[in-house]
């Protein structure tokens, strides 16, 4: 090592990496600046190989296998039957424009004798080396390079000068959505928090008091060139039938399909895209740089605006929503307990079943005319966060406004109060269990599974993190002890679940063993939750209190990128809640939270037969158990069990949650 290395006193951040900087003599440079071109340093001899030209033949054979193209009898000639024949093999599969070439000379005379080998070979290699002498005469002073300098006829360079441009070679089309600009913006707002930027409200309007509404999130974290812009169009079309819900599938795939042209450039410029559909409409969003995100987001609304539905590409759409709804049937039977309960809880999803039927009548009128519809009545709420301005995101949602909302014609008129979006949920009575026994959809499948929901509460702090504690605290055992001592089934796990700011968890179990059917299942997970209750008792103080610190790590983990902390702000909005500092309220709820407390929640809400406990179990019975589906499904049940035949019969007769969504009053 070099005294100059050992000598180094910096070292850089991310790999340790000694350095030191040190300032350089003027002698020095004025020295390097004197300095004649080195000769050594030059370009390369141009490569005569380089092709100019790379069409296909146009004229080839199309035969699939090589053919004899040239052999004495082609030619008639006598004198020389047997000094050379021609295969050839055009190219039908690959379409380049290569070649390959083989000649075998034949010659007698090298294997006639040991010493015509041995010169044979001699002969190859010499004649390598003559070829490698040929095109080269000099070597490069670092790794021996070979090369050689010629100077170029005067009659190639006129020729080449007085030449026309090949149409072919020509420089793809600028990329209109490269930033040039990756200044950060000095005039940011400091807020912390989203915060309501546009509304009803601040522009005063009564007229059309639900049409639009921003919320802003200046970067105050991350100081990157970064923008995320989301938008939600919330349109009380989209959920009114079945046939409305595949039509918002469908429009929705059109136009992710209509954008594809933009995509690599998107891409290569740093900007990436998504649309979704959603319950209540569809949702566009657009990260990435920041300056030329807008230029980007407009193409996207103009699209929306002016959509036109192509026949080709409705049927290519169509066929893939369709195989979408089919396949539904070879999904996992865990897969299908767990849509029957979000079909069960959710108010206003359909059953895959309608939406089979609704498709095979769809042609690509019925589009045109609900995308017409859709976006008759529509509420957008847009949520904009980075490195934007307070000016500029006013800006972005003026220009929907006036693509949407204005004009003798508008496109889009505010809804009514009404008809605003709303996300419910079914609100379980307390002290019954429900159970829902189906069959599996694929007739063939054996497996069997089970959903075990207990529906808590609605969102509240100090219930949340009481509630995620509790899962946090029994996944490892529960997997631990219906899936490698118990051997319950295969696929054994349990997780928390929010339906639109209702929270509850579900055990998940999924298995082919004989005699275990979905209800046997059931009650291995109660049998669970009985076993659970002494090991929460004896819990110590201490191990109560690391698990409450692990939670709080966990929460106080910061998002790593913009996007990341859109997505949890835009979740807020989304569902209406708008409880922005959630994660240092539950923080302060956790600091709060006693091990009696706790205990006190496990008796009221989860335990079996807590007072306020609310169960629902979804069971799928493969063909392995169909016995005891006959059977489950006739059985007499207890004063507090009740069976569901029917999921719409019985989401008629229950109670709804209110909704967070939908409330315009802040």
């Amino acid at each position: 090592m070099s005294k100059k290395f050992e000598e180094t006193d910096m070292s850089e951040p991310w790999y340790g990496t000694p350095y030191s900087i040190e300032k350089i003599a003027d002698s020095e440079i004025k020295h390097w600046m004197e300095s004649a071109l080195d000769e050594r340093l030059r370009l390369p001899a141009p490569n005569a190989f380089i092709p100019p030209d790379f069409s296909r033949k146009t004229d080839r054979e199309t035969s699939a296998l090589p053919f004899l193209l040239r052999s004495r009898e082609s030619r008639g000639e006598t004198c020389h039957p047997h000094h050379i024949r021609l295969w050839y093999k055009p190219d039908t599969m690959f379409f380049t424009p290569k070649a390959d070439v083989k000649i075998d000379f034949n010659c007698p005379y090298a294997r006639s004798s040991p010493e015509a080998t041995i010169l044979n070979s001699i002969f190859t290699n010499l004649l390598v080396n003559d070829l490698i002498k040929y095109e080269t005469d000099m070597s490069e002073p670092w790794y021996g390079t070979p090369y050689s300098i010629e100077k170029l006829a005067d009659s190639e360079i006129k020729h080449w000068m007085e030449s026309d441009l090949d149409e072919r070679l020509r420089l793809p089309a600028p990329n209109a959505f490269i930033p040039p600009d990756f200044s950060r913006k000095t005039d940011r707002e400091m807020s912390v928090l989203p915060f309501l930027l546009r509304s009803r409200e601040s522009r005063g309007e009564i007229c059309h008091p639900h049409h639009i509404r921003l919320w802003y999130k200046p970067d105050t974290m991350f100081f990157t060139p970064k923008a995320d812009v989301k938008i939600d169009f919330n349109c009380p079309y989209a959920r009114s039938s079945p046939e409305a819900t595949i039509l918002n599938s469908i429009f929705t795939n059109l136009l992710v399909n209509d954008l594809i042209k933009y995509a690599d450039y998107a891409r290569v410029a740093g900007l990436g895209y998504m649309i979704n559909e959603t319950g209540n409409g569809f949702e566009v969003s657009v990260h990435g740089f920041n300056h030329k995100l807008r230029t980007f987001l407009e193409i996207m609304v103009k699209k929306i605006a002016k959509f036109e539905v192509r026949d080709e590409k409705f049927h290519l759409i169509k066929e893939m929503v369709t195989n979408q709804g089919k396949n539904i049937k070879s999904r996992q039977p865990c897969d299908q307990a767990l849509f029957y309960l979000s079909i069960i809880l959710k108010d206003g999803l359909w059953h895959w079943n309608d939406f089979l039927k609704v498709l095979s009548r769809l042609k690509a009128d019925n589009v045109t005319k609900f995308v017409h519809q859709l976006l008759s009545r529509t509420f957008i709420e847009c949520y904009i966060s980075g490195n934007i301005a307070r000016d500029e995101a006013l800006s972005i949602i003026q220009y929907i406004e006036d693509v949407f909302f204005t004009g003798s014609q508008p496109i889009s008129e505010a809804v009514f109060s009404s008809e605003l979006s709303t996300n419910r949920v079914t609100n379980l009575q307390q002290g019954i269990s429900y159970f829902y026994p189906v069959k599996g959809l694929n007739s063939s499948d054996e497996i069997s599974a089970l959903v075990h929901y207990i529906q808590v509460h609605q969102d509240d702090f100090m219930l949340n993190v009481k509630l995620q504690l509790f899962t946090l605290m029994i996944n490892e055992p529960f997997i631990r002890q219906l899936g490698s001592e118990e051997q319950v089934g295969y696929t054994v796990m349990s997780m928390l679940r929010i339906d639109s700011a209702i929270y509850g968890v579900q055990f998940i179990v999924q298995s082919i063993r004989k005699g275990l059917s979905p209800g046997r299942m059931n009650l291995r997970v109660v049998e669970f939750l009985k076993w659970l209750e002494s090991k929460i008792y004896k819990m110590s103080r201490d191990e109560f209190e690391k698990r409450v610190d692990s939670l709080i790590h966990v929460k106080l983990r910061k998002p790593q990128n913009l996007m990341e902390e859109s997505v949890i702000y835009w979740k807020e909005i989304v569902d209406g809640t708008l409880k922005f500092d959630r994660r240092e309220r539950e923080v302060a709820a956790l600091k709060q939270l006693t091990k009696e407390d706790f205990i006190a929640f496990f008796d009221e809400y989860i335990k079996v037969g807590a007072p306020r406990k609310k169960t629902l179990s979804v069971q799928v019975y493969g063909t392995v158990h169909s016995s005891e589906y006959k059977k489950d499904k006739n059985e007499q049940t207890e004063a507090n069990v009740v069976r569901i035949d029917d999921i719409f019969d019985f989401k008629r007769s229950q109670p709804l949650y209110g909704s967070f969504k939908g409330r315009m009053q802040l």
